[in-house]
């Protein structure tokens, strides 16, 4: 493999920002500075407020405007691979077609469901929901109108699933996909999608933010304030505890008013809103620990590992990407999923057990420094890179 590659970076932005796109960014960084050339074919879905439902449903499924500009950057400059993070919903799997016209390798890292369930994150009315996996037409999304809950734009949404999936799209024109944990992998596999093609490479923390001190004296929450992250479970979880160890929670989101009420009830919780990394990463190395309540299946779950590279033990839900990050016991625990009285348990038991707590942030810490560091990271991305050469 040359020393140099060049590789084009092609994704959507989204509205919110979220850990996936700091993942991605992170990753491109990593490469620039190791040398390696990245350029970047970019949407903004703000552009979706300008199209009317048909216009944004054409180009779900096919963008001849990110085809043509796409093979045009292709052909005025050579690229090692593209790199597809996200191509829905304005960018389009149409990006693929151009790569093979150019004769350059694709990869894509699956950070959600998409491919396999039309919002992308197998969850629907408070609880998990698999009914469109393994379906050649995914219409039960349709039916409860799982995008943007308009049953318009999910049926744009399921057209673009399985127009690409019965011209074999995903697996004729993408070289690798990335997962970003087995967990993952699995479940593309259950769908269906080629197993000899799927690799697992986590997210990584680049740079390390140090270890913290775990004296705060107090539990940790980071994330979106929603309903898939669990929120709802904590809430609960702290009134069963009563004063027992204060709260704090960073983040903002759609729940915010349970958790404002939360408060009146509870004082012994905080709501700090959205803070910069800098000052959540303080937050977390102080903390006795983070707690991670997710109901859907997470894709992965950087914030655990951002809490590992502190030292930082974590409770986390027993499901999904989030369950293999948390080794019971040695680097935090696990609780029954949407089980507020098991997450109390959980909480209770580490209170009542400080030195193993403290055992186990020295083990938080070790499993960052094994796995999620950017010099293991960058491995993994080169060694996948050397098999498209």
């Amino acid at each position: 493999m040359k020393d140099r590659l060049r590789i084009l970076s092609i994704h959507n932005n989204y509205k919110i920002r979220g850990g996936e796109d700091e993942s991605r960014e992170s990753e491109e960084r990593l490469l620039k500075e190791m040398g390696h050339e990245v350029d970047f074919y970019e949407e903004s879905n703000n552009r979706i407020d300008d199209l009317n439902l048909a216009q944004l449903a054409l180009k779900t499924v096919w963008s001849q405007e990110s085809y043509q500009a796409v093979r045009q950057k292709l052909k005025q400059n050579r690229y090692d691979s593209i790199h597809v993070q996200n191509f829905f919903p304005l960018i389009s799997p149409s990006v693929y077609y151009a790569a093979k016209a150019e004769d350059v390798p694709v990869i894509q890292t699956l950070r959600n469901y998409r491919l396999i369930c039309p919002n992308g994150l197998f969850f629907r009315d408070g609880r998990v929901c698999e009914d469109c996996l393994g379906k050649s037409i995914p219409y039960p999304g349709i039916i409860h109108a799982c995008y943007r809950e308009n049953r318009g734009a999910t049926a744009a949404t399921v057209a673009m699933l399985t127009l690409h999936r019965t011209i074999g799209t995903w697996f004729d024109r993408v070289n690798l996909f990335i997962t970003l944990s087995e967990f993952a992998r699995q479940k593309f596999i259950e769908a269906g999608f080629p197993a000899d093609k799927m690799i697992v490479k986590p997210n990584f923390v680049h740079p390390d933010p140090g270890v913290g001190s775990g004296s705060g004296g107090y539990a940790l929450y980071v994330g979106r304030l929603s309903v898939e992250k669990g929120l709802d479970v904590l809430l609960s979880a702290w009134e069963r505890l009563s004063d027992k160890v204060p709260l704090k929670i960073v983040g903002e989101g759609p729940l915010a008013e349970l958790v404002m009420d939360a408060i009146e009830r509870m004082p012994h919780i905080e709501w700090l809103g959205k803070r910069p990394i800098a000052e959540v990463h303080r937050l977390m190395g102080e903390a006795m620990f983070l707690i991670f309540p997710s109901k859907w299946y997470e894709t992965f779950g950087r914030v655990a590992i951002e809490a590992f590279a502190k030292g930082t033990p974590v409770i986390a839900s027993n499901i999904g990407a989030i369950a293999e990050l948390i080794d019971p016991y040695q680097t935090g625990l696990c609780f029954n999923p949407s089980d507020p009285q098991d997450l109390a348990e959980k909480v209770e038991w580490c209170l009542n057990h400080p030195n193993s707590v403290l055992e186990m942030r020295a083990r938080a810490r070790a499993e960052y420094e094994a796995k999620y560091t950017a010099t293991q990271n960058y491995q993994q991305l080169i060694e996948i890179y050397q098999r498209l050469s």
